[in-house]
């Protein structure tokens, strides 16, 4: 396409035109609008046109949920193997710890949200879908131990499209009976735990421990479900309900407690956490939403 500005009265004169880097506008991918990147993200990366929650890496989430945007990281090191030899598993592994900076699909350790602590872990769906493989099942587990041992509330973030990591067959599968069984533990020590889903979360993933909690909320438009709406459609023949296994869905359902933007995701956290720790006042003031 080419630019003009008027030389005459009668003559165009074409212009060429500049060349913008990659990356500084975003195509919503719901209602198709373009975006300026840097309004974008300050606007929590929500479209503010049509409140598509676009999906964001655990880093940004940490940013935007916690004090000062820090985790203190457990198990940090653990990685995953080959159990099953299967075809291009170890080449993708590495490829998306290039891409993330992460060691494996989920990050855990302490961290603090409105001056309360929390035990806190959080999948990464660029992190081959952020599906469950054994050393996310076992950080999930680790997590869950020193909450209860520690007796602080544990918050968990899910962006697990993959679910179960079919590339580690059967011992993909152990982690939700595995991760399950240290939940029931915890919640027999009455020790608070906070589900946020986004989307999308799925598979085993959903089936094991992010529904599992004593709270479980969930981003606007998520998509949530064991098995997706395409494979049901063709596996039952018939025409699914208006989104189906979106959070709205799911929420009219009494599947899930409450929605909650982004932008009011943090201070729903430190009031729920206000309330589990008998109302306590925090040390640390909300951050001013803008």
């Amino acid at each position: 396409m080419l630019w003009f500005h008027k030389k005459k009265k009668f003559g165009l004169t074409p212009q060429k035109k500049k060349e913008l880097p990659d990356g500084i506008w975003l195509k919503c991918d719901r209602c198709g609008e373009i975006l300026y990147r840097m309004e974008l993200e300050r606007n929590f990366w929500i479209c503010s046109k049509c409140n598509h929650h676009f999906r964001i890496d655990c880093k940004k989430y940490a940013d935007i949920l916690l004090d000062d945007g820090r985790i203190e990281e457990m198990d940090g090191n653990l990685t995953s193997k080959d159990p099953l030899g299967f075809p291009k598993y170890k080449e993708k592994l590495e490829k998306s710890q290039n891409l993330t900076g992460l060691t494996e699909g989920v990050v855990t350790g302490r961290a603090k949200i409105g001056g309360h602590t929390v035990v806190l872990a959080m999948t990464d769906f660029d992190f081959i879908g952020g599906s469950m493989g054994s050393v996310v099942g076992e950080k999930v587990t680790r997590a869950i131990k020193l909450a209860r041992d520690e007796r602080l509330p544990l918050v968990i973030l899910t962006a697990s499209g993959g679910g179960a990591r079919m590339q580690e067959g059967i011992l993909s599968l152990m982690q939700m009976a595995k991760t399950s069984a240290a939940l029931a533990e915890l919640s027999m020590a009455k020790v608070a735990y906070i589900t946020i889903l986004t989307h999308p979360t799925m598979a085993g993933v959903l089936a094991s421990f992010a529904s599992l909690g004593d709270v479980i909320i969930a981003e606007p438009g998520a998509l949530l479900g064991f098995t997706g709406p395409r494979v049901i459609q063709q596996t039952i023949g018939e025409e699914l309900p208006q989104g189906f296994q979106r959070s709205e869905f799911l929420l009219e359902h009494g599947m899930i407690d409450m929605i909650v933007s982004r932008k009011e995701l943090r201070r729903t956290l430190v009031r729920l956490l206000g309330f589990f720790s008998n109302g306590k006042a925090s040390s640390q003031p909300e951050r001013e939403v803008q």
